[in-house]
């Protein structure tokens, strides 16, 4: 019986990605490509899931027929993704076998071999050794496969947007002084896969001076009257494209200095939002937040980029950030996210998801983006 298909898309629009990816890394001047479980690989193939000590990779690039090399423990699974419904090639092996060997027999005689970012040093080292070859990074050639989204891509991002959004709806449900950032954090968590994700990827509520630190994820401490809280949060559809959206809300009535700064904050993002369009830069959208800040005073307050690319990933390129020349395409997918931080006080963030168009962009979030207060 043949294995029932896991892969969100056609097979049709696989093999697309994988003779675009041979021409890249044809037109990069790479011989071959060999890609480990992560993002590259769930995005050519449909494979998903994490490295592992036992080598899985994917071998394609010019004048070679797409290989997947895997343990034969993990080919059922592979076989019920795009693999499979595209009739590649596999090679399979079982422990004692050398599965890098099983690699290189693939691309026998090339000079330039390229791998995936997310590859190990645990592979890599064994296979550059039996090439004979220093290898190379083939990041440049896979990630402009990937940051450029195609309708389907397109549409499961809205859904995801449209998903994280009613979470935000509902987090004044929950956001209450006498409860703990963890407890809140629970019910949001729960509300993530309840409102159509797959997976709940992140949960951040920064309380008061806890919201001050961008990275701080949950805690033990008691939310308190006036305190204004940072709510970060996203998760995978079943898809596996993600969300990701921030808002900040206060509980009870907030600080006047808190709320006048929160507001420019708004503006800030809003100016972005604004900027996106095909032929500007990554640091000009970047630069139109930072302005609007800088003019209010804020700007040393901003303590981050301004956005990055998403879709199988969480963070992926484009990254908004000063300095990234990169021409903005139609299609580019990214978060809009400028943030304002005061250290022992309080911090808010502001984010959407949105995508290129002809003409402007669309933005992917739309639930309420000023101080809402519960």
């Amino acid at each position: 019986m043949d294995a029932v298909s896991t892969t969100p898309f056609p097979a049709s629009v696989y093999a697309a990605r994988l003779d675009r990816a041979s021409a890249l890394a044809a037109d990069a001047g790479l011989d071959a490509i060999v890609v480990g479980p992560g993002p590259d690989l769930q995005y050519l193939v449909g494979v998903d899931g994490d490295t592992i000590e036992r080598l899985t990779a994917l071998v394609l690039g010019p004048g070679i027929a797409p290989t997947v090399v895997v343990p034969r423990m993990e080919l059922a699974k592979v076989r019920s993704t795009a693999v499979g419904e595209l009739g590649l090639a596999v090679s399979d092996w079982v422990d004692g076998d050398d599965a890098h060997t099983l690699v290189a027999d693939v691309i026998t005689g090339a000079t330039r071999v390229g791998v995936s970012d997310a590859l190990p040093a645990l592979h890599v080292i064994p296979l550059a050794d039996g090439l004979g070859l220093p290898l190379e990074l083939a990041t440049p050639v896979l990630r402009e496969g990937r940051m450029i989204k195609d309708a389907d891509e397109i549409a499961e991002l809205r859904r995801a947007g449209t998903a994280i959004d009613a979470v935000h709806r509902r987090v004044p449900e929950w956001l209450r002084a006498g409860r703990t950032e963890r407890e809140v954090a629970v019910d949001i968590a729960e509300a993530i896969v309840a409102e159509g994700h797959r997976t709940v990827e992140f949960v951040i509520v920064g309380s008061g001076p806890n919201g001050a630190d961008p990275h701080h994820e949950v805690s033990d401490r008691v939310i308190e009257d006036g305190d204004v809280v940072v709510v970060d949060i996203g998760g995978a559809v079943p898809s596996g494209y993600n969300s990701d959206s921030t808002r900040t809300y206060v509980v009870g009535t907030p600080d006047a200095t808190a709320a006048e700064r929160i507001a420019v904050l708004v503006r800030a993002q809003q100016a972005a939002v604004d900027a996106v369009r095909p032929g500007v830069t990554a640091e000009q959208v970047d630069a139109a937040a930072r302005t609007v800040l800088a003019d209010a005073g804020l700007g040393d307050a901003f303590l981050h980029r301004t956005g990055h690319g998403i879709g199988v990933s969480v963070h992926e390129e484009p990254y908004i950030a000063p300095g990234n020349d990169l021409v903005l395409r139609e299609g580019m997918a990214f978060s809009i996210e400028p943030g304002i931080y005061f250290a022992g006080e309080w911090g808010s963030r502001i984010e959407d998801i949105v995508v290129v168009t002809s003409d402007g962009c669309e933005r992917l979030n739309v639930a309420p983006h000023g101080l809402t207060a519960v």
